[in-house]
């Protein structure tokens, strides 16, 4: 082989290796149906329906994004939906969907509404709420009706401060849910209200899981309560694997169940005057004072 033949050769391998890849699109681009631009918005039409960009709006009611069919994903991209400039009074939704089936909200930031998300309706259900942040939401992270669904990986941040309502919530569900692997925390009740603080609630739910998730931060007002998982009217529920971190203020429960068909086990409670209500202790809870 001849020294100049060498010679290219080796130009040609440190060129492949130092040379800049390829541009790819982003990844979650490529299957969008189209793009959010502006709210309030309302969405008919199924598939993927992303953001390129921050969006906010100072609607006072109503719902920024509005879901009108089945079987659509929004996929924010880590990009933020506001709603702060409408101040703590008002009563706007981020994401709302009524008696639909199938949606899915995904790497949202969501910020500022009185419910971040909302999708309603005993006849809907087969929802996912997975891998976002809710930051600033004045009366729940979010509410998530419909067997089938499941919320997870979520960070739900400083709930609570609404002026027209006593309690708040980070996490609410009705019907069969899992809730998996979410932090909660900072849940305030309305100052002078005399409200509770929920980290978790899950209402008439049967079978589901209630697992991995913490629980942080809640401040009742007053005569209020704090709870960091509370199930009602929820049956043969499984609540596994849990931190929740209470202030021991007087009355304030780490986990409650409707009945002791619900099951608790390997779940760390702390600062609660009572850690476990009606739950059957099925073994491996670590309770700190």
């Amino acid at each position: 082989m001849s020294r100049c033949y060498l010679g290219a050769l080796v130009l040609l391998v440190l060129a492949l290796l130092f040379a800049a890849p390829p541009a790819l699109a982003a990844e979650s681009y490529d299957n969008c149906t189209g793009f959010i631009t502006s709210l309030p918005t309302t969405i008919s039409t199924q598939g993927t329906w992303c953001l390129k960009q921050d969006l906010a709006t100072a609607i006072t009611s109503g719902a920024a994004i509005t879901i009108n069919t089945n079987n659509v994903t929004i996929d924010c991209n880590n990009f933020k939906l506001g709603g702060l400039a409408a101040g703590v009074g008002m009563a706007a939704y981020g994401i709302f969907a009524q008696d639909r089936v199938n949606e899915t909200v995904r790497h949202c930031n969501i910020r500022g509404f009185y419910v971040g998300i909302s999708f309603s309706g005993a006849a809907g259900g087969g929802h996912a709420v997975e891998d976002n942040r809710f930051d600033g939401n004045t009366r729940l992270g979010m509410i998530i009706q419909g067997d089938g669904s499941v919320v997870r990986r979520n960070r739900v941040f400083d709930t609570g401060g609404t002026t027209g309502l006593a309690n708040a919530f980070g996490i609410y569900t009705q019907f069969s849910v899992d809730v998996l692997d979410n932090t909660v925390s900072g849940v305030v009740a309305t100052s002078g209200s005399a409200g509770n603080a929920t980290g978790i609630d899950t209402e008439f739910n049967s079978g589901a899981r209630v697992a991995g998730n913490g629980v942080s931060g809640l401040v009742k007002d007053g005569a209020g309560i704090a709870y960091g998982i509370y199930n009602g009217s929820s049956d043969r529920i499984t609540v596994r694997s849990n931190n929740v971190v209470g202030d021991a203020s007087t009355g304030s429960i780490g986990l409650h169940c409707s009945t002791a068909n619900g099951g608790a086990r390997d779940n760390t409670i702390s600062g609660f005057a009572t850690a476990i209500e009606t739950c059957t202790d099925s073994g491996n809870n670590s309770i700190i004072p």
